[in-house]
């Protein structure tokens, strides 16, 4: 495939995981995540609270809970729970990952990871290029 059909399909992958995560019931930052292989949609995520939880983030300070699950966590979660591999895949994600999420995409086998919002703390991404992972911001505001 070439390079501009790669990052055309890339910016929509890209684009559909904004939307997703527009389904995240926390208020702070909504985060939406797909997971990518062989040009299907094998997994996708969002931030929110576990299965069974009530569906609010943050406390009565506006503080995210200890216990809200970001979205590369519940896409790659999700995958253990089906006959799916991500080994090989691509994470397309609407924040870059933080360093306990960059831990799971490593031992999840995902080779490239595009992210389309810098988060201030880069140790995730810094972990995830030090494993060998292709790392990609991607400005989906820009004309490209």
């Amino acid at each position: 495939m070439d390079e501009s059909k790669k990052a055309a399909i890339d910016r929509r992958y890209a684009r559909m995981a904004q939307i997703w995560a527009e389904n995240s019931y926390c208020v702070r930052r909504k985060v939406g995540a797909l997971v990518v292989k062989d040009n299907m949609i094998i997994s996708d995520g969002y931030n929110g609270t576990p299965t069974g939880f009530e569906n609010i983030c943050e406390d009565e300070n506006n503080v995210s809970k200890p216990y809200v699950l970001h979205a590369e966590a519940n896409a790659i979660t999700k995958l253990a729970r089906s006959s799916n591999s991500s080994d090989g895949a691509t994470l397309y994600v609407t924040a870059s990952p933080c360093i306990e999420c960059a831990k799971l995409i490593i031992q999840s086998g995902i080779k490239r990871v595009i992210y389309t919002e810098q988060y201030r703390l880069t140790d995730g991404v810094d972990l995830l290029k030090r494993a060998g992972i292709e790392v990609e911001y991607m400005d989906l505001n820009s004309e490209k």
